[in-house]
């Protein structure tokens, strides 16, 4: 059974950006949190899937698309090894050249996504 309800933490994680930009959402009114009983936020998953809305009306041919935010890069000759924690919790990590981790300014809190076919993952931003 998939979680209703996610900490501020998980919830930024889902949507790709920092704890702070979803702070600052919450207080612009930009995303509806609730808080629990010790006061911290929590969002629904109906608010995460609201506001990705847009976000995923992208067309892309691979059926698993992956958002989240990078948590490191490491280069070593001409690949790039790119580690993206995503929602559920789980972490995505794709073998790249470092050419496509330098044109797409993969850095460790970037927002990126994977898309995964078959047994490759691509890296997109």
């Amino acid at each position: 059974m998939p979680k209703q309800t996610y900490t501020a933490a998980e919830a930024a994680r889902a949507l790709g950006i920092s704890l702070d930009t979803l702070r600052r959402w919450d207080r612009a009114g930009k995303i509806k949190v609730r808080r629990d009983s010790a006061n911290r936020r929590v969002v629904t998953a109906a608010e995460i899937a609201r506001v990705r809305g847009a976000e995923g009306s992208d067309t892309i041919s691979a059926r698993n698309h992956f958002r989240g935010v990078v948590r490191s890069v490491e280069t070593d000759g001409l690949l790039a090894k790119v580690e993206i924690d995503v929602t559920e919790p789980a972490r995505v990590v794709a073998i790249i050249t470092r050419e496509s981790a330098e044109e797409l300014a993969l850095k460790p809190g970037a927002s990126a996504a994977a898309v995964v076919k078959a047994t490759s993952v691509m890296v997109e931003r």
